[in-house]
């Protein structure tokens, strides 16, 4: 398995998961002591279509796993240009206070909780000058309305957050950031945007020709 951990104490992730079902009490062991070494009491298990034990979901939750608040995500990719928004402005943020922007949408988009901004905020200079990400926005009426980041790779660009507050949503923005995106991985010459869309994304991800390719689980674990 792969466990991510990101700047925050509650960005963790299990994900690639190949053991065999006999060893998931030692796993879960495992990866629960080696949060709680770093102070870190919470993680996903982000549970993919080629998951190895196959009823991996099921023998989680029976040792108390929950699901997360939006379970359940399909695999995409978009290999072909998606539709652009004309007269709409998007493109990369480029300086701290356009990145400390972009990160207000995604926090007031995504209901983020209070004392999750509050450690997210301390950590946004760091973020800034050290994070192997790209984070675009969009601004409607001189203000920036939608933003999402995404990590360069050798196959596309991985995206993550893509969020629009919801007094611009129906106006164009969500669809000119994922453009703006596309843009960017032509540039580097990797023509091909990859991510996950869950509920709310995915209709409008695959309505602009994303395709699914997998799914995956998101579980939650709360311990120590």
């Amino acid at each position: 398995y792969t466990l991510c951990l990101g700047p925050g104490s509650t960005w963790n992730t299990v994900q690639r998961q190949r053991f065999p079902e006999e060893e998931v009490d030692d796993v879960l062991e495992e990866v629960r002591a080696s949060l709680l070494r770093r102070g870190r009491h919470r993680t996903q298990w982000e549970v993919g279509s080629a998951v190895e034990p196959s009823r991996l979901v099921d023998l989680l939750l029976e040792r108390g796993l929950t699901r997360d608040k939006d379970p359940f995500a399909v695999a995409l990719v978009l290999t072909a240009p998606p539709p652009a928004a004309p007269g709409i402005l998007a493109r990369r943020v480029e300086t701290f206070e356009e990145y400390t922007a972009a990160n207000e949408v995604q926090w007031q988009a995504f209901k983020t909780p209070d004392d999750e901004i509050a450690e997210a905020r301390e950590l946004l200079s760091q973020r800034w000058h050290d994070a192997p990400v790209v984070t675009h926005a969009v601004w409607i009426d001189d203000e920036i309305v939608s933003a999402g980041t995404c990590a360069p790779t050798p196959h596309g660009l991985l995206l993550y957050g893509g969020a629009t507050v919801s007094r611009a949503r129906g106006r164009g923005a969500y669809r000119a950031l994922l453009r703006a995106r596309w843009d960017e991985a032509v540039a580097r010459g990797t023509p091909a945007l990859i991510t996950q869309g869950g509920s709310m994304s995915r209709p409008i991800l695959e309505r602009v020709g994303f395709e699914p390719v997998g799914h995956v689980h998101v579980l939650l674990d709360e311990f120590g």
